[in-house]
């Protein structure tokens, strides 16, 4: 009885236990596989890092050596250092260096190519390079240099002794902080390289861009709880004010505000958020839950305008709308002399069950919004509709004031159209006649959205 039983159940296990060891060896080579083609992409990643960055310099270098006249060759340079560090820039993210200190270093990174991409793009014909332009390349060229040498000797090293990015990989994600492994030392050392570097002059169209809306713009004088209470009860319509908790953020910090909540029937409060410095609205958010659509675009447009009017935004005009489950998302600028102000925006959610908004978002406005002294155009409507595409059918025009791409404030015709079956806003410097900006608007068949006109 035992022999039957054992002749029968040798062959089954043993055919299990070659079958285990056959998905074993299946799942070891399926997870090589996936480690080498890992390590393949970091390595190579790391390796067009060192290039690109030697490229860097290089074009940095040869900006430098041509006449301070040659407007051609600066742009072409300059269009090819913003290139380079963009490809450096997409480089160090494909790397394994979430744990690894290099905020500092990828933004210097950001940086250069900010500075020359916004160079690249003026007309350096009419407007060259100043000298604390030159003054900055020569600075970038200097630091460049060190950035490319550091990499090149890490680039050694990682060859020399065939180190593996999947051992970097590892060590980071035991949080292992000794400091015996060449990759991670060497990106440390980068970034503490680049903490240490002089302030740069980077111009103030670059400023510009990397610098935050600070609550400095805002009234000095600093809400109190109290205050927040009554504001957030006023814009609910409570007539108990008790029913609001305030809460502080940010706390001893430029930028702390105050977060008023209410309770509400889905569970979640309802939370507006105000500036701690001049008590001002942020963002409203009531978390209930929306019915089927019963109200149309129309209507809930008008309802988000009055919404606004009646909490301080007045003369506001929506320029888009986008659908987002049974409620509407509605873009609105302040207007100044029948002139669209888009740097003084507002956006507002509202439910299409019944027409009543349910969240908004005020930050643009609050700190661009201010009387301007607007400039005339230099050119008539019909002379900048001479610059657009032969094929483009204007549908409207109007005066716009848009941030162009050096994050200066510009005037301009925004000529509403189509092209191609698609709708587009297409914004032409009123002085120049050059176009500016160009905005593809989503509709149905190519048709102007209701909203938009």
């Amino acid at each position: 009885m035992y022999k039957r039983l054992s002749a029968v159940l040798f062959p089954v296990v043993a055919l299990l236990l070659v079958g285990a060891a056959y998905w074993g060896y299946q799942e070891h080579q399926d997870k090589n596989a996936v480690l080498i083609k890992a390590e393949n992409q970091y390595q190579r990643a790391f390796h067009d890092l060192s290039f690109h960055m030697e490229q860097i310099h290089k074009q940095l270098g040869n900006t430098l050596a041509v006449n301070s006249a040659s407007s051609n060759h600066h742009r072409k340079g300059l269009a090819n250092v913003w290139r380079m560090t963009s490809q450096a820039q997409s480089e160090v993210n494909q790397l394994p260096l979430n744990m690894v200190p290099f905020s500092k270093a990828e933004d210097f990174l950001s940086h250069v190519a900010s500075f020359a991409y916004r160079a690249s793009i003026r007309d350096l014909a009419k407007e060259p390079l100043s000298d604390k332009e030159f003054t900055t390349l020569k600075t970038l060229y200097e630091k460049s240099g060190e950035l490319r040498g550091d990499l090149q000797n890490m680039q050694t090293e990682v060859m020399a002794n065939s180190l593996r990015w999947m051992d970097v990989e590892i060590a980071l994600a035991a949080k292992q902080q000794s400091g015996n492994n060449v990759i991670i030392d060497g990106f440390r050392s980068i970034e503490g390289k680049v903490g240490e570097y002089p302030e740069i002059d980077w111009g103030p169209t670059v400023a510009a861009v990397f610098q935050k809306q600070s609550l400095r713009a805002l009234s000095a004088e600093a809400a109190d709880p109290e205050e927040i209470r009554t504001k957030a009860a006023h814009f609910l319509g409570l007539a108990d004010a008790a029913r609001v908790e305030v809460i502080e953020n940010g706390a001893g910090t430029e930028y702390a505000t105050y977060t008023a909540m209410v309770p509400t029937d889905s569970g979640e409060p309802a939370r507006l958020n105000y500036t701690k410095r001049g008590g001002d609205l942020l963002s409203f958010y009531n978390p209930r839950e929306i019915g089927e659509k019963k109200v149309d675009i129309a209507t809930a447009e008008q309802r988000s305008r009055e919404f606004l009017d009646r909490h301080g935004y007045p003369d506001m005009e929506a320029v888009s709308y986008d659908d987002y489950g049974n409620s509407g998302n509605f873009t609105f600028v302040a207007t100044q002399d029948g002139v669209l102000l888009y740097p003084d925006r507002v956006t507002v959610q509202t439910a299409l069950d019944d027409g009543k908004p349910v969240a908004m978002q005020a930050t643009d406005y609050l700190y661009e919004h201010r009387d301007r002294k607007l400039p005339r155009p230099q050119l008539t409507e019909q002379e900048a509709r001479g610059s657009l595409n032969p094929d483009f059918e204007v549908r409207q025009a109007k005066r716009a004031l848009i941030h162009n791409e050096r994050k200066e404030e510009v005037l301009c015709y925004e000529f509403l159209g189509r092209v191609h079956g698609s709708l587009y806003r297409i914004y032409v410097n009123a002085a120049s006649g050059e176009e500016e900006a160009i905005e593809e608007i989503p509709g149905m068949n190519g048709e102007v959205p209701e909203s938009a006109q």
